[in-house]
């Protein structure tokens, strides 16, 4: 499996008005065009919250620990419906409700992204789909004890510190 190059997305201002659209290799590839991304922490109702982890084919950061939801926003679909899509794809679960908490520019050597990000609690079943390798429920200590040791994305660091759980 590997990511489609070919995925159209909607390139956006920091507004998030979409102003063009390019490919998925184009904004991964050093074009740094700006592009929106849905994310979701998911919470149980023991406070944990759950983390997949990357599988070894994505074209960025595989391997490595991430928010519970990460994707991208496809051109000509609103934010709430990407998200709704993303969860389902990723994780099998379509009933939940989503609370937003922020939104902010995230920049890496190779992207930009306009990060639309969201929270939920939720203790339902967890199926993970293929487009991960798994994940798991972490308490927020475990979470802090990792930090900075390697283990998560660097995105997944900067939002769990910026929105300090």
């Amino acid at each position: 499996m590997t990511d489609n190059s070919e995925e159209i997305f909607p390139v956006v201002d920091e507004d998030g008005q979409v102003v063009g659209k390019a490919t998925r290799g184009e904004c991964h590839g050093g074009s740094m065009l700006l592009h929106p991304v849905v994310h979701l922490h998911l919470f149980n109702s023991r406070g944990e919250l759950y983390l997949q982890k990357r599988p070894e084919w994505k074209d960025i950061k595989p391997g490595k620990w991430d928010t519970a939801v990460g994707g991208h926003v496809d051109y000509g679909e609103e934010v709430t419906d990407a998200l709704r899509r993303e969860v389902r794809e990723e994780l099998g679960v379509v009933d939940f409700m989503p609370e937003k908490l922020i939104q902010y520019l995230f920049e890496s050597s190779r992207e930009r992204e306009l990060v639309n990000v969201f929270r939920t609690t939720y203790d339902g079943a967890v199926t993970p789909s293929d487009e991960t390798d798994g994940g798991r429920f972490w308490s927020i200590a475990e979470i802090r004890e990792a930090l900075g040791k390697g283990v998560f994305t660097p995105n997944f660091e900067q939002e769990f510190l910026r929105l300090q759980f």
